[in-house]
């Protein structure tokens, strides 16, 4: 191969000269090439190397279909196993090869090669089973893969993300595409079209062509501008990489001097693809050699970037298109024999080492070459019809496989339809307009001579003598397949997993036809019995950080914030997120234990003031709240009088503990579900969900309210009295307003709703109040509470204070098998008659075991130290020790000043005063099993 620049003949050279490094060595270039393009204008016949045996590989195609021309680069970002033929030339750009160590000229495990025979598709399944497979691992995954991540670099960009609706989507902007967009533009529809190219075109950019009396360059750049006026969305270097269920359509749209992609989430009405077709490779021996190329390729290059691949070309072709191609390269003064497979003659091998030096045909001749492009005809790019579970069907005279039954709203035109010829392009595309009720003004008129495909069969054979390449890119020959078909991998699917046929980011582009049609001689099938596999997304790989955009970090799942955040910060509150709210942890500048300790003991002894706001407020109204609140409840809540409160368990229909809170009736038919903070989205749409499964959605109603309502809540011996100071229009005694008791009182202009409810274990009040009005009424508490000692109280002393209590915090004192018995909640199951939630469940055999992990409270029996939450209670058995449970919350106690502990515990509830050992990290220590409340369990300081 003797390749080098002879000047542009499509589109114009600007006159910049580039520089960029490969694999070490200096590479120059004009500004509009691609790195491919630039590695053959400087006759860089080795670009990288094959994933297995490490054979030398140079430029294949021109476009996305590239199996070998894959690179890393590095300046001026970051970008791994990037396609040389899709990824522009920039100046002071390094790019290496990959696979290849150190470079793709010198690679030294090129001498896997010669050890291919030992070596065939799936080797490794055999070879590295005795004995023991992760000996070998290692170094295996070390030589897997193509490009090198490096873990130190960070993308500085983000990636935009872009959401839209259209009437037509047109993916492909060649001639068929931009025929479709100006018929439907003129039709007054809205209309995106996307290419992947750098420019609109597709084959007009580098094919003759004569259309409504101009040439190609001109009729593109009349139809853009028709198309720009009627304000047509027009989306170059845009890949339409996924089609998904509802018709969501992803494009990755790479934007010139950005180092980020953009993602597009387009919903379209109706879906052309104009998408074009892949020029297959002829089987022939040696067919890997550089050098070797697609004719198309050929040509784009000449044309687009006036290179000539070669000064002696061999082209090959079964085809018409490829005989025109041969015609096209002659007339630009390019050497050409044609060796065209209708007339007889055929390749049989590519002679050289590391380069082509000539052919060897099926009539003896040999002809000194150093390039051998081939067409074996096309197969139109179906990918995206393929994920829209469309089917493919046969077509014997085009020799491929074309759309099958139409897919609602989705067509094909052009070549992606099997037309090859401009005529039929224009025609198809029509057609498949139709389908959408849009029917062109005019068609395009095609002055001079069209192209006839008269295609004929030049399929691989079984047997072929010399290494047959089927797929470039993973290193699969005609061998493999008969492996594989003699080992009984027949399925096309167990086919390419075997053999790794098509696989990866090369889809099958190049080389999953010609693999079938193997396999259909070799089981003595037609091609379409032996079945095509499946296409999925993405079509070409798409980048990280376009997936991602800017949804990263606090953006990807965003906390939640108090409305009084402000007024925490300025508290010198230490900011936690718990349950997606970002919520004060302490209080101070002081060491976090030190901090939690003093907000303890001030809760225990004065008043403490916490912001309680994210716990759920979801109102449930109507005729059938009370008898809706008894099924979405474990315990019975309909018999709960106005202005009472209840504590209760949800369960999911597995009988699984969902959620616990307390549930508020403040009216015969209005309730208030006060659940987690962090299961408030969850807890609405389960009762929303039941709400339109199972009852009168007239006489039902669900509002969550967590949001405009702020909850204040005042814990402590101090607290009725520091209430009393501030003034709520109520009396707050025991009489008026006893324990899980709720009420209406004032603060100023504003209605407060006060509720006697505690997760601390003491005399508590939440008062909740209009979100808008909270700062107010917590300044106000924070200075009353100044003559009471009060102190801010942060979540991880809340969490202390409730384990001395005993009170769990679901998903934390409870996983995914614990059921309300476990929790020592089993009245309500003999009880209550009512159907509820996984009342079924709570009856099965594993629910009824004796044997549960259940809540227990454990009290340090060694030391001063606080168990490790997840420590494993165990016991020894002859098989070695086993699981009891494990600790499930563990904190040290200021008020009992000692370590406390909560945890699951087989058969806990029945063991109360026994000791077990707790391991944890190797570590044995000692517990004794205690009731979960350790602190004042006769419940005294609820009224104190």
């Amino acid at each position: 191969m003797t390749s080098f620049r002879i000047g542009r003949q499509g589109e114009p050279a600007p006159a910049k000269t580039i520089r960029f490094s490969f694999d070490g060595k200096d590479v120059t270039g004009l500004e509009g090439d691609t790195i491919a393009s630039a590695l053959l204008a400087n006759d860089i016949a080795i670009v990288g190397r094959s994933f297995k045996y490490h054979r030398p590989r140079g430029v294949w195609g021109a476009g996305v279909e590239e199996p070998n021309a894959i690179v890393d680069i590095d300046m001026p970002s970051a970008v791994r196993n990037a396609r040389a033929t899709t990824t522009p030339a920039l100046d002071g750009m390094v790019v290496r090869s990959v696979n290849a160590h150190p470079t793709a000229a010198t690679d030294r495990h090129a001498f896997l090669d010669r050890f291919a025979r030992f070596i065939p598709s799936a080797f490794y399944y055999k070879t590295f089973m005795w004995p023991d497979w992760h000996w070998f691992e290692p170094n295996i995954r070390k030589m897997a893969g193509l490009g090198i991540l490096d873990p130190t670099a960070i993308s500085v960009e983000r990636a935009d993300q872009v959401n839209e609706e259209c009437d037509l989507l047109v993916i492909g902007g060649g001639p068929a595409g931009l025929f479709a967009a100006r018929t439907a533009s003129e039709k007054g529809k809205k209309v995106i079209i996307c290419d992947d190219g750098f420019h609109f075109g597709g084959s007009l950019l580098h094919r003759q062509a004569n259309i409504d009396g101009g040439d190609g360059p001109a009729w593109i750049a009349a139809t853009l501008n028709v198309l720009r006026d009627r304000g047509v969305q027009l989306l170059a270097r845009t890949t339409a990489f996924g089609l998904y269920d509802h018709g969501l359509v992803a494009l990755n749209e790479i934007r010139p001097g950005k180092a980020s992609s953009r993602l597009w989430r387009v919903r379209p009405t109706n879906v052309l693809l104009a998408t074009g077709a892949i020029e297959r490779p002829l089987p022939f021996a040696n067919n890997d050699l550089p050098g070797v190329m697609s004719a198309e390729a050929g040509l784009s290059y000449l044309r687009r970037h006036g290179i000539a691949v070669g000064r002696r070309v061999v082209l090959a072709t079964n085809n018409g298109v490829g005989v025109e191609t041969s015609r096209e390269l002659a007339d630009a003064g390019i050497e050409v024999t044609l060796v065209d497979y209708r007339s007889g003659r055929r390749l049989m091998v590519a002679e050289g080492s590391k380069r082509v030096a000539g052919v060897k045909l099926s009539d003896g001749t040999r002809v000194a070459a150093d390039a051998v492009l081939v067409s074996g005809g096309f197969t139109p790019t179906l990918h995206l019809f393929g994920q829209a579970k469309g089917k493919l069907r046969w077509d014997d005279d085009l020799l491929t496989f074309v759309a099958g039954d139409p897919v609602p709203r989705l067509s094909a035109g052009g070549a992606a339809a099997g037309s090859f010829g401009l005529t039929g392009v224009f025609e198809s595309t029509a057609r498949a307009l139709a389908s959408f009720g849009l029917t062109p003004r005019a068609m395009p008129k095609i002055v001079g001579r069209d192209t006839d495909y008269g295609i004929v069969a030049a399929w691989p054979e079984p047997n072929m003598s010399g290494r047959v390449w089927i797929d470039l890119q993973h290193d699969v020959t005609t061998k493999d397949i008969e492996l594989a078909a003699r080992e009984n991998f027949v399925s096309v699917e167990h086919l390419k997993r075997y053999t790794t046929l098509g696989m990866a980011t090369d889809q099958g582009k190049t080389s999953n036809l010609n693999g079938l049609a193997l396999m259909a001689q070799l089981t003595e099938k037609a091609i379409p019995e032996v079945g095509t596999t499946t296409y999925r997304p993405p079509f070409t790989p798409v980048p990280f950080t376009s997936l991602a955009g800017v949804t990263s970090g606090s953006l990807m799942n965003p906390p939640r914030r108090l409305v009084l955040e402000n007024e925490h910060f300025a508290a010198g509150a230490n900011l936690r997120e718990y349950g997606g709210w970002l919520r004060p942890a302490w209080y101070g500048a002081e060491p976090e234990a030190t901090a939690i300790n003093r907000e303890v003991r001030q809760a225990r002894d004065s008043v403490a003031l916490f912001d309680a706001s994210p716990l759920g407020k979801i109102e449930v109204l109507g005729p059938q709240a009370a008898e809706f609140m008894d099924f979405v409840y474990y315990n019975t809540m309909s018999t709960l009088k106005a202005g009472r409160c209840r504590y209760g368990f949800m369960l999911s229909e597995s009988g699984i503990v969902y959620d616990d809170g307390v549930l508020v009736r403040l009216e015969e038919n209005r309730f208030i579900v006060s659940c987690s903070s962090s299961h408030v989205p969850g807890v609405y749409a389960l009762l929303e969900e039941w709400r339109q499964d199972r009852f009168d959605r007239k006489r039902l109603f669900i509002h969550n309210t967590t949001a405009d309502t702020a909850t204040l809540t005042v814990s402590g011996p101090k607290s009725r009295a520091l209430l009393e100071a501030v003034g709520l229009g109520i009396d707050l005694g025991d009489k008026n307003l006893p324990h899980m008791a709720t009420a209406w009182g004032s603060f100023g202009d504003d209605t407060v709703r006060i509720s006697r409810v505690s997760f601390t274990g003491d005399r508590s009040y939440e008062i909740s109040i209009r979100a808008d009005r909270a700062k107010h009424l917590w300044k106000t508490l924070r200075r009353r509470g100044e003559a009471f000692n009060a102190t801010l109280l942060g979540l991880e002393a809340l969490m202390v204070l409730r384990a001395e209590k005993g009170f769990i915090v679901i998903g934390k004192d409870s996983d995914g098998m614990t059921r309300p018995m476990d929790l020592g909640a089993s009245a309500p199951l003999a009880k209550k008659t009512a159907e509820f939630i996984g009342k079924r469940s709570l009856f099965t055999e594993e629910a009824q075991r004796p044997d549960r992990n259940q809540l227990v409270g454990l009290e340090v029996v060694d030391g001063t130290q606080p168990f490790a939450i997840g420590s494993h209670g165990v016991e020894s058995t002859p098989a070695g020790k086993r699981s009891l449970g494990y600790v499930t919350s563990s904190y040290f106690s200021a008020t009992l000043n000692r370590p406390i502990a909560l945890g699951l515990i087989e058969r806990g509830a029945a063991r109360h005063g026994e000791e077990i050992d707790v391991q944890h990290l190797g570590q044995i220590r000692r517990a004794r099993l205690v009731p979960p409340c350790v602190f004042d369990p006769s419940g005294d300081r609820l009224n104190g």
